[in-house]
């Protein structure tokens, strides 16, 4: 019975076949979501140190991002430079409001903190179909990917974050108008930053995969360099505050990137014969 479900894996020249091809994947796809529910059932139980010292932390006195802004901002006798002097204020109005965020954000710290599982799962399924030297070449992937993304996420949550919550918790049209922010809303405009910036962090990979099967070039990316440099300005405006600071902040590690990724596809671009 083994060999002969065995024998319609296999197209008569010893390849896989499609749907051999979609059953391996289901396994992929299996497990990486079974890593992502451990995750975020875990997240889950811990509520309190979630909450208390992870999410909410950054909009808090003690968080050590606005303690570093505050302590500049007393040597430098520039008040101004002080973040989250004020802890903002979260309100729930749903009945289910919290319980519902409670899942949400486990599920979405499940599936951060299980981001290099799933992208091992994703080079364990393409693997097999490279070849040789591209096997070669794709050494430590998985590792790269994942650290780019980590170090997205830890670089919008100990920066972008407090900076978005300082300007937009505190920001007024008018003193007759008190900000009370909904716990949702906190959660989605956080949740929303971090993520983005996950993904932008990844930049140099797509540059390497498209540089790879010829789409990009690097001569195209040192001519579009100013083009290049609007567009990531533009998308740090999105992603953060309207103010020039956050945006600057935002913006200069991604056209690093941008420079770091133009010397990776003159590295893999395939040469004109």
């Amino acid at each position: 019975m083994d060999q002969s479900r065995e024998k319609y894996k296999r197209n008569p020249d010893g390849t896989m076949t499609f749907w051999a091809h979609l059953e391996e994947l289901r396994g992929h796809l299996i497990r990486s979501s079974l890593a992502v529910l451990a995750f975020a059932v875990a997240a889950f139980i811990a509520k309190d140190f979630l909450f208390s010292r992870v999410i909410l932390a950054p909009k808090e006195t003690y968080f050590i991002t606005n303690r570093v802004f505050c302590r500049f901002a007393q040597e430098l006798s520039m008040p101004a430079l002080c973040i989250n002097a004020e802890p903002v204020k979260l309100i729930n109005i749903d009945l289910a409001g919290q319980f519902t965020t409670h899942i949400v954000v486990s599920l979405i710290v499940g599936i951060i903190i299980a981001i290099p599982y799933i992208v091992w799962e994703i080079w364990r399924f393409i693997r097999p179909g490279l070849k040789s030297t591209e096997k070669a070449s794709s050494r430590g992937a998985v590792f790269v990917i994942s650290g780019l993304f980590i170090t997205g996420v830890l670089f919008a949550y100990f920066l972008i974050v407090p900076l978005s919550i300082n300007f937009l918790g505190s920001y007024q049209v008018s003193g007759l108008v008190e900000n009370q922010i909904a716990l949702r809303s906190f959660i989605t405009t956080t949740t929303t930053i971090t993520l983005a910036t996950g993904i932008l962090f990844e930049l140099p990979v797509f540059v390497y995969f498209l540089s790879k099967v010829g789409i990009l070039t690097p001569e195209i990316m040192r001519k579009q360099r100013k083009l290049a440099f609007v567009i990531i300005i533009a998308v740090a405006a999105l992603i953060t505050p309207p103010d020039v600071f956050s945006q600057i902040m935002v913006g200069l590690p991604l056209f690093v990137l941008y420079e770091i990724s133009i010397r990776i596809s003159k590295r893999v671009a395939p040469k004109p014969v």
